[in-house]
């Protein structure tokens, strides 16, 4: 049984792997799946943003969560993206995301019509009565076009209605109101979904990262949450490149699973300049004197 007031650490955003005809690749979410846990991830998103929860219609979104859930193993904890237009069809993924095995639902406010801070509390509210799941809120104002205040995530917070937060919004001052507002709960989960920002999370107390970048190279994004100073200049000589194409891929900044699709696919193929190799069956490692030097495992069609 996990414990989400302890949860820290880094967890991908994963993508969906989908075949040609639009089913889940099974088979790949497994590969997906056993990468990211070699990488030494702590907990596993399926079904957010980079997951395009909102492109999949019902019958894939719970065939990749519970093929995430039975890939896992029980080894992390798995939570499910909700992102619904309304308060009936959240509760009806939560529902389902509980009996799928998921510990946790990260719910989006309401997204199409515009709705104020009252309207907010009120749907977590609703949602969180009789809920089978905690729930985090994710904070993502570029896709549902609503901020949820830091004294409104602190209200829920205070009350038990939401157990953490996901902010995505990529607004440092913003991530730093919700430590500041929630400082007197240490049991409050506060997650940067920004590539860029996990240290600079880490300095105001967040819990974590919840990011994209961690399906191309989990154990690099492992080695920054967990090191300091110089360890974490010396990695990231690696990993900003990695975050520099993540972003170089998206849209106007904002969210792209086509941008991991790509590095992804980037992976397999030989980079001499970075001393990184593999064939399009084989592994993919970068050669190193340091046996912990970072490194990418990638199989033929994850």
């Amino acid at each position: 049984m996990f414990e989400l007031h302890e949860l820290t650490g880094v967890l991908p955003a994963l993508i969906s792997p989908l075949r040609k005809d639009s089913k889940v690749d099974e088979a790949a979410v497994g590969r997906l799946v056993e990468h990211v846990i070699d990488g030494g991830v702590h907990g596993l998103l399926a079904l957010g943003s980079t997951g395009e929860t909102a492109s999949l219609d019902e019958t894939a979104r719970r065939t990749l969560l519970s093929n995430v859930v039975a890939a896992a193993d029980g080894r992390v904890p798995v939570i499910c993206g909700v992102a619904q237009s309304h308060l009936a069809a959240a509760r009806i993924e939560v529902e389902a995301a509980a009996r799928l095995g998921a510990a946790a639902a990260l719910v989006a406010p309401p997204f199409y019509y515009l709705i104020d801070q009252a309207t907010l509390l009120a749907f977590y509210r609703s949602l969180a009565k009789d809920s089978p799941l905690p729930i985090l809120l994710y904070n993502i104002p570029q896709f549902t076009k609503v901020v949820a205040q830091p004294e409104t995530v602190a209200t829920l917070a205070r009350e038990g209605t939401i157990v953490g937060i996901k902010d995505s919004s990529r607004d440092f001052e913003y991530f730093e109101g919700v430590c500041i507002a929630t400082r007197d709960l240490p049991r409050f989960r506060i997650f940067t979904g920004s590539d860029t920002m996990l240290l600079p999370a880490l300095a105001m107390g967040g819990a974590g990262t919840i990011c994209g970048a961690a399906n191309v190279a989990p154990g690099w994004i492992v080695r920054i949450y967990e090191s300091s100073g110089g360890p974490v200049r010396a990695l990231l000589s690696f990993a900003v490149p990695v975050s520099q194409a993540w972003l170089s891929n998206t849209l106007e900044d904002r969210v792209s699973p086509l941008a991991i699709r790509r590095l992804l696919r980037s992976a397999i193929r030989p980079r001499r300049r970075s001393g990184i190799s593999c064939t399009p069956g084989g592994c993919l490692r970068r050669p190193s004197s340091d046996s912990s030097a970072p490194q990418i495992q990638h199989q033929d069609g994850a």
